[in-house]
Protein backbone atom coordinates (compact mmCIF):
# COMPACT_ATOMS: atom_id res chain seq x y z
CA UNK A 1 0.00 0.00 0.00
CA UNK A 2 1.30 3.15 -0.73
CA UNK A 3 2.43 5.74 1.88
CA UNK A 4 -0.70 8.01 2.77
CA UNK A 5 -0.21 11.88 2.05
CA UNK A 6 0.72 14.04 4.94
CA UNK A 7 -1.84 15.61 5.85
CA UNK A 8 -3.04 17.02 9.27
CA UNK A 9 -4.90 15.35 11.65
CA UNK A 10 -4.03 12.10 10.25
CA UNK A 11 -3.09 9.28 12.69
CA UNK A 12 -0.01 7.21 11.72
CA UNK A 13 1.96 4.27 13.26
CA UNK A 14 5.25 6.19 14.46
CA UNK A 15 8.79 5.53 15.97
CA UNK A 16 8.37 8.27 18.67
CA UNK A 17 11.49 9.62 20.82
CA UNK A 18 10.63 11.44 23.84
CA UNK A 19 12.39 14.73 24.95
CA UNK A 20 13.86 12.93 27.59
CA UNK A 21 14.73 9.60 25.39
CA UNK A 22 16.81 12.30 22.92
CA UNK A 23 18.23 14.25 26.06
CA UNK A 24 19.50 10.51 27.30
CA UNK A 25 21.14 9.90 23.34
CA UNK A 26 18.85 7.12 22.42
CA UNK A 27 17.72 7.60 18.50
CA UNK A 28 15.03 5.46 18.63
CA UNK A 29 11.38 5.38 20.35
CA UNK A 30 8.82 3.43 21.02
CA UNK A 31 5.99 2.52 18.14
CA UNK A 32 2.92 4.21 18.71
CA UNK A 33 -0.10 5.94 17.27
CA UNK A 34 0.85 9.50 16.70
CA UNK A 35 -0.57 12.70 15.18
CA UNK A 36 0.83 14.61 12.54
CA UNK A 37 -0.35 18.27 12.91
CA UNK A 38 1.83 20.14 10.37
CA UNK A 39 3.52 19.24 7.52
CA UNK A 40 5.50 21.51 4.86
CA UNK A 41 3.88 22.18 1.15
CA UNK A 42 4.63 19.12 -1.17
CA UNK A 43 6.97 21.14 -3.36
CA UNK A 44 9.72 21.53 -0.65
CA UNK A 45 12.08 18.98 -0.78
CA UNK A 46 12.87 17.43 1.60
CA UNK A 47 9.38 17.56 3.08
CA UNK A 48 8.78 17.49 6.96
CA UNK A 49 6.29 16.84 8.88
CA UNK A 50 5.75 18.07 13.03
CA UNK A 51 4.44 14.81 14.62
CA UNK A 52 2.74 14.55 18.14
CA UNK A 53 2.70 11.40 20.52
CA UNK A 54 -0.42 9.54 21.32
CA UNK A 55 -0.06 7.77 24.82
CA UNK A 56 -2.19 5.76 26.86
CA UNK A 57 -0.64 7.81 29.95
CA UNK A 58 -2.60 10.70 31.53
CA UNK A 59 -1.41 13.98 31.01
CA UNK A 60 0.62 15.03 34.53
CA UNK A 61 1.80 18.72 36.00
CA UNK A 62 5.08 18.35 32.81
CA UNK A 63 2.73 17.13 29.85
CA UNK A 64 -0.23 18.69 27.98
CA UNK A 65 -2.69 16.46 26.39
CA UNK A 66 -5.78 16.17 24.48
CA UNK A 67 -7.98 13.16 25.21
CA UNK A 68 -9.14 11.20 22.57
CA UNK A 69 -13.37 10.11 22.91
CA UNK A 70 -14.21 6.78 23.03
CA UNK A 71 -16.09 6.93 19.62
CA UNK A 72 -12.68 8.81 18.05
CA UNK A 73 -10.76 5.38 19.07
CA UNK A 74 -12.90 3.17 17.85
CA UNK A 75 -13.34 4.77 14.60
CA UNK A 76 -9.38 5.07 14.32
CA UNK A 77 -9.62 1.67 15.52
CA UNK A 78 -6.94 2.55 18.35
CA UNK A 79 -7.90 -0.04 21.58
CA UNK A 80 -10.44 0.79 24.63
CA UNK A 81 -8.12 1.68 26.71
CA UNK A 82 -8.26 6.18 27.33
CA UNK A 83 -5.51 8.18 25.36
CA UNK A 84 -4.48 11.63 25.02
CA UNK A 85 -2.54 13.43 22.23
CA UNK A 86 0.40 14.50 23.69
CA UNK A 87 0.75 18.54 22.69
CA UNK A 88 3.53 19.57 25.03
CA UNK A 89 5.88 17.59 22.79
CA UNK A 90 6.84 16.56 19.46
CA UNK A 91 8.89 15.12 16.66
CA UNK A 92 10.73 17.23 13.59
CA UNK A 93 10.86 14.85 10.71
CA UNK A 94 11.13 14.07 7.15
CA UNK A 95 8.44 12.56 5.02
CA UNK A 96 8.62 9.79 4.49
CA UNK A 97 10.98 8.74 7.31
CA UNK A 98 12.39 5.44 9.16
CA UNK A 99 10.12 5.96 11.94
CA UNK A 100 7.07 4.97 9.92
CA UNK A 101 5.56 1.44 11.16
CA UNK A 102 3.24 -1.03 10.10
CA UNK A 103 0.26 -1.03 11.91
CA UNK A 104 -0.08 -4.53 14.14
CA UNK A 105 -2.67 -6.61 11.98
CA UNK A 106 -3.25 -4.74 9.29
CA UNK A 107 -0.44 -5.63 6.93
CA UNK A 108 0.99 -2.86 4.71
CA UNK A 109 -1.18 -0.03 6.39
CA UNK A 110 0.66 3.16 8.08
CA UNK A 111 -1.82 4.98 9.17
CA UNK A 112 -5.20 4.99 11.22
CA UNK A 113 -7.25 7.58 9.51
CA UNK A 114 -7.37 10.74 10.58
CA UNK A 115 -8.96 12.75 13.74
CA UNK A 116 -12.07 14.63 13.13
CA UNK A 117 -12.07 18.29 12.80
CA UNK A 118 -12.96 20.00 15.62
CA UNK A 119 -10.75 17.39 17.87
CA UNK A 120 -8.12 18.42 15.79
CA UNK A 121 -8.71 21.97 15.82
CA UNK A 122 -8.84 21.76 19.94
CA UNK A 123 -5.16 19.57 19.45
CA UNK A 124 -4.03 22.36 17.15
CA UNK A 125 -4.55 25.36 19.26
CA UNK A 126 -3.53 23.77 22.11
CA UNK A 127 -0.37 22.68 20.41
CA UNK A 128 0.37 26.02 18.79
CA UNK A 129 -0.18 27.96 22.50
CA UNK A 130 2.78 26.17 24.16
CA UNK A 131 4.65 26.80 20.89
CA UNK A 132 3.57 30.51 21.10
CA UNK A 133 4.72 30.69 25.02
CA UNK A 134 8.01 28.37 24.45
CA UNK A 135 6.33 25.45 26.33
CA UNK A 136 6.51 22.93 24.28
CA UNK A 137 9.42 20.40 23.57
CA UNK A 138 10.55 18.76 20.35
CA UNK A 139 12.63 16.36 18.95
CA UNK A 140 14.37 16.91 15.70
CA UNK A 141 15.11 13.03 13.87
Amino acid sequence: MPLPEPRPGLVIRYDYLWTREAAAGRIQGKERPACLVVATDSGISPRFVVILPITHTRPNKDTVGVEIPAKVRAALRLDDAKCWVIVSGHNVDAWPNAGLAWIPGRAQDFAYGFIPPGLFAQVKAKFLELCENSQGAGVRR
